[in-house]
């Protein structure tokens, strides 16, 4: 396995559209590093030009020592699992597996000992002769996978693989993935839009926005100190809360309302933007804060409470058993200590001195 580094990398494609910006990233020898954000930020654009499908406009593209900036995919010792899975319809799985290893005429003995191997861990012995077409989605992703496995390369690109499973095979294939990446102990480098799989797949994760990295921390770190308001946003479903708000006297003035302020020490008063997370709002019938309630969305294990305040939607996440309903106000509490204030430019405030 191998590490991976951008050192300045950027990409303008024609007429001056710029897709990647000065990306600078050290990725470490087995590392799960997800590269999340949506469409067209770049986060695709920053793998192929990683696994040699793109040109860098520039910059240079390290897989452990070696520069490979200028280096021919097939020279790069990567191995990469497309969304759409490429399989080849009129071979069998063995034959799509194997594939990458006749070509390089590999002893008949090795290339099954390494398909068996790779069926081994994907479990998908019992398929070995059929062709895709005779396969569930779940299963072409598998031998997608033991294609690349059988190649033991130095590094992993996933591109979007999952899109095309429906939810429950979406969740089954990232527990299978997590597996892999601790069997194999290998570097993968994954690509997607989908915010749930970067938090339970990444060991860190970038959040990118219009061709430039907005962060790079662990899923934990994400969630609960975003560099700004955009990533605070895009990371945690339902997304954040936010409210236009005044700091002013110990007290953010909300249209109206006055909610007391934690001692944030060293915080100047003045404008700014308050984010809290849906889970951080408590239904408390005592409570002067009410809002109007707009959707509620029931989801067995808890509900979703939607409702309108201070001109914004806000949405709580309760208990399943919360009396909640359009013709009652809402009223809750903020646990404030979990509360974020974002500066005019959309950065997070420190309030943690």
């Amino acid at each position: 396995m191998a590490s991976v580094k951008f050192d300045g990398v950027s990409k303008t494609f024609q007429k001056d559209i710029l897709a990647v910006a000065d990306f600078n990233l050290d990725v470490e020898d087995g590392e799960f590093l997800v590269l999340v954000g949506p469409s067209g930020c770049g986060k695709s654009t920053t793998l192929r030009i990683l696994a040699g499908l793109e040109e860098p406009t520039t910059g240079h593209v390290f897989i452990g020592e070696t520069d490979v900036t200028d280096a021919k995919p097939q020279d790069r010792d990567i191995a990469m699992v497309f969304q759409n899975y490429a399989l080849y319809p009129h071979m069998s799985v063995y034959d799509n597996i194997s594939f990458s290893l006749r070509m390089k005429k590999m002893p008949r003995n090795e290339i099954e000992r390494y398909v068996e191997e790779a069926a081994s861990i994907l479990g998908i012995n019992d398929y070995i002769d059929r062709k895709p077409r005779e396969l569930s989605g779940g299963q072409r992703q598998r031998v997608a996978l033991g294609r690349a496995i059988v190649r033991h390369p130095a590094v992993f690109l996933f591109d979007e693989p999952l899109s095309n499973l429906d939810a429950k095979l979406r969740v089954q294939m990232r527990n299978e993935l997590s597996r892999l990446h601790t069997r194999l102990a290998a570097t993968m480098i994954y690509v997607t839009h989908d915010q749930a799989e970067a938090m339970t797949l990444g060991d860190r994760i970038v959040v990118l926005r219009d061709g430039n990295i907005q962060q790079v921390a662990t899923p934990l770190e994400l969630y609960d100190y975003p560099a700004n308001s955009f990533v605070a946003g895009f990371i945690g479903s339902p997304a954040m809360n936010f409210l236009p708000v005044i700091l002013e006297n110990g007290k953010l003035a909300v249209g109206d309302t006055a909610i007391p302020a934690p001692e944030w020490d060293g915080v100047p008063s003045g404008e700014y933007i308050f984010g809290v997370r849906p889970e951080d709002i408590h239904h408390d019938d005592e409570s002067d804060l009410a809002g109007e309630v707009e959707v509620i969305e029931t989801l067995g294990n808890e509900k979703i409470v939607y409702m309108s305040f201070a001109d914004r939607q806000f949405a709580a996440r309760c208990g399943p058993r919360v009396d909640a309903s359009p013709e009652h106000p809402f009223r809750f509490t903020i646990d404030m200590q979990r509360g974020h204030l974002f500066d005019e430019n959309g950065l997070r405030v420190r309030t943690d001195r």
